[in-house]
């Protein structure tokens, strides 16, 4: 991944239904083309991620494992919103 990040969320000591929920309000705030760096310890966040965000919302950057520290990077560009 060699996005640098505009945000990062720690979410290793953070359960995952407040994990989501901090994350879509930090994406409301992200303007177009600002890169979200997610890193977690449960491998379930990043399914649950690609889940919760729509692909219309935000481009997935990367992910990336790292067996020794037992952590996983997760990175989201956000895209511009078509008007309505």
């Amino acid at each position: 991944m060699n996005e640098k990040a505009d945000y990062t969320l720690d979410f290793r000591e953070t359960i995952v239904p407040l994990a989501l929920l901090k994350m879509g309000q930090v994406l409301m705030e992200m303007r177009t083309d600002e890169v979200l760096e997610i890193i977690t310890r449960d491998p379930e966040v990043r399914t649950d991620v690609l889940k919760v965000i729509p692909s219309s919302t935000c481009e997935l950057l990367g992910v990336e494992f790292d067996k020794g520290a037992q952590t996983c990077r997760i990175q989201l560009k956000k895209r511009k919103q078509p008007r309505s």
